[in-house]
């Protein structure tokens, strides 16, 4: 089957807008265009993460963007990150959606526990955060252990350190913002 993936085209980068203070206290725009942490996955075609800002323990609302120094899926102990990921639809042949879970695990997200059963999605994984998930535009699967269900542009779901997973069988692209906050224990 051959799918035809609308993001395949290079899409517009997400526009970031950081806002501050000038020398007299007053606000400004610190910068506007598009974050210097957008990741692909060669493998995917149309699969991009777009990391727009992150926060450590202590900072302050002056507190430098430190987002293109960010890795993985999770945010920084007692931390927060709030990223896009957008995502063309799955394959239907299991061994090829397989290969592209893989692969972007590896690449992107090596710090998500991954222990997939058998018949369980294989983008199964599990975080310790709350995630709060928007969809944007599209529609996504929410799948759970035990049940899913259908999100659609403007639905949020929060995912509260249970195991998960994603999955686009809507024949076109999905754009969802995520924000993890890690959860201290």
């Amino acid at each position: 089957m051959k799918l035809t993936l609308h993001m395949l085209d290079t899409p517009s980068p997400i526009r970031r807008i950081l806002t501050g203070l000038d020398s007299n206290g007053r606000s400004i725009i610190e910068s506007d265009g598009p974050s210097p942490a957008q990741k692909v996955v060669p493998e995917r075609p149309g699969y991009r993460i777009t990391d727009l800002w992150r926060t450590l323990p202590g900072d302050g609302l002056s507190a430098a963007d430190s987002i293109a120094k960010h890795s993985g899926v999770l945010p920084p102990p007692g931390g927060t990150v709030v990223r896009i990921i957008e995502w063309p639809p799955e394959p239907q042949d299991p061994m090829e959606l397989r290969r592209l879970m893989d692969a972007t695990f590896k690449s992107m997200f090596p710090d998500a526990h991954r222990d997939v059963q058998s018949g369980e999605h294989p983008g199964m994984h599990q975080t310790n955060t709350i995630d709060y998930a928007i969809v944007l535009e599209g529609e996504v699967l929410a799948i759970m252990e035990e049940g899913e269900t259908l999100m659609k542009a403007g639905d949020v779901l929060i995912q509260r350190g249970t195991s998960h997973a994603w999955a686009n069988r809507s024949g076109k692209p999905v754009k969802v913002a995520f924000i993890l906050v890690d959860t201290v224990r």
